[in-house]
């Protein structure tokens, strides 16, 4: 609320600054003892004011006993002699002979603390103002409720936003809370009927939000982003791709558009195109995740092979995977991804009726065992070397951990 702040003195400077006469009051001494005061001030808009100064005037002003600056809260404290004082607000600039606000017979004793709050929203004041600058200042108020009112909304989205995304965290986790919830002994079925039901409660509270927050604020993408994971997580995949798709058009649309949501829009369209089948279409978003925010790529490629997997699109999956690995190497998963993709097209030589495998299937099978030895595929890797007659090295060892 700073930036209403700073239009404020201007409202007084055209008023004058509230050139109020300096009244001739005879003066009075104040005693030896001291007494205390403190107060807030408000300027005529209505909140804190936070500069200028408070003094004590025995004569109306146009002298000071005390002088007391007004914090960056709009308040200030102090205390002087015993006696009974006008109390007097000036701006920085306020001329000697001028001032904004006053208040008379403030009584000041020993032993108390007096509180004297200057309010120069209140009637009185604003009375004294001329009709144009009651009009500033009409305006700058109603200017200040509908940011108040903007602001209630941004704080209610950010709210709803770090609860998305604990949601999504929540819903990414989902197995091991089913497992951790069961138990480990308990059925596979259990478990994930658990796990479904886990993730449908968090995506659903994800969508309830996002639905009402991009009715709030249409033009927030990342609001958008969210809502079209929430509905990919539930399979509601047309919504999904028309969330993610409105996230890229305001995106395109921004002036400084950014990457990490645009490269969220375009993984979430990937998915949804994945899932439902449309292979180019898939890649061809998981591609422009990937070059519109290179530094995630091996994570959107990983993500697309095992959708692709998911999906029972082999060749796809390996394609991905290969993308995957060129950007992150030491990945064990993207192994065993492109090994299982190109299993498939094992064929049998015609004269010794052995296996054959296709070019690369073994080489990622070892690599996998070589970065992941003890990984939740090794078992079945093995097997798989084994019925090619691949030698099975044992001596990998698990890598340390960092």
């Amino acid at each position: 609320m700073k930036r209403n702040l700073s239009f404020w003195p201007g409202v007084l400077a055209a008023a004058g600054l509230v050139a109020f006469a300096l009244s001739p009051v005879v003066a009075q001494t104040p005693s030896g003892l001291k007494g205390k005061i403190h107060g807030h001030v408000t300027n005529p808009v209505g909140t804190s004011q936070n500069v200028g100064s408070v003094s004590l005037s025995t004569d109306g002003g146009r002298t000071s006993i005390a002088t007391f600056p007004v914090d960056s809260n709009g308040d200030y404290k102090g205390e002087a002699p015993e006696g009974t004082y006008t109390v007097v607000f000036r701006q920085p600039d306020t001329p000697p002979d001028k001032m904004v606000d006053s208040f008379e017979n403030v009584k000041l004793a020993p032993g108390t603390d007096v509180v004297q709050d200057i309010d120069m929203s209140r009637q009185a004041f604003i009375d004294k103002l001329p009709p144009e600058t009651k009009k500033q200042l009409e305006d700058l108020k109603a200017h200040n409720s509908q940011a108040l009112k903007a602001n209630e909304v941004i704080k209610t989205l950010n709210a709803d936003l770090k609860t998305s995304t604990q949601d999504i965290k929540d819903a990414d986790g989902a197995r091991a809370a089913a497992v951790q919830q069961l138990g480990a002994s308990a059925a596979k079925a259990d478990i994930d009927a658990k796990e479904a039901e886990i993730k449908k409660g968090k995506y659903t509270e994800i969508q309830t939000l996002m639905l009402k927050d991009t009715t709030a604020k249409p033009d927030a993408s990342i609001l958008w982003a969210q809502l079209g994971q929430a509905q990919a997580g539930l399979k509601e995949w047309d919504d999904a791709a028309a969330s993610f798709k409105k996230t890229l058009d305001l995106e395109s649309a921004a002036k400084q558009p950014k990457p990490q949501i645009q490269g969220l829009a375009d993984s979430g369209l990937g998915e949804v195109y994945a899932r439902t089948s449309k292979v180019q279409e898939a890649k061809d978003a998981y591609d422009a995740a990937a070059k519109i925010n290179p530094t995630l790529a091996g994570f959107y490629y990983k993500n697309e092979a095992v959708i692709f997997f998911q999906s029972n699109q082999p060749d796809a999956q390996v394609a991905a995977a290969d993308q995957a690995i060129a950007a992150t190497p030491d990945v064990a998963l993207l192994y065993y991804l492109k090994g299982n993709g190109l299993v498939g097209k094992t064929a049998e030589d015609p004269k010794t009726h052995a296996l054959v495998a296709p070019p690369g299937c073994m080489e990622a099978y070892q690599k996998y065992l070589e970065l992941d030895p003890t990984g939740p595929y090794a078992t079945d890797v093995k097997s798989i070397l084994s019925s090619f007659g691949q030698k099975v090295d044992n001596s990998y060892k698990a890598p340390k951990k960092k």
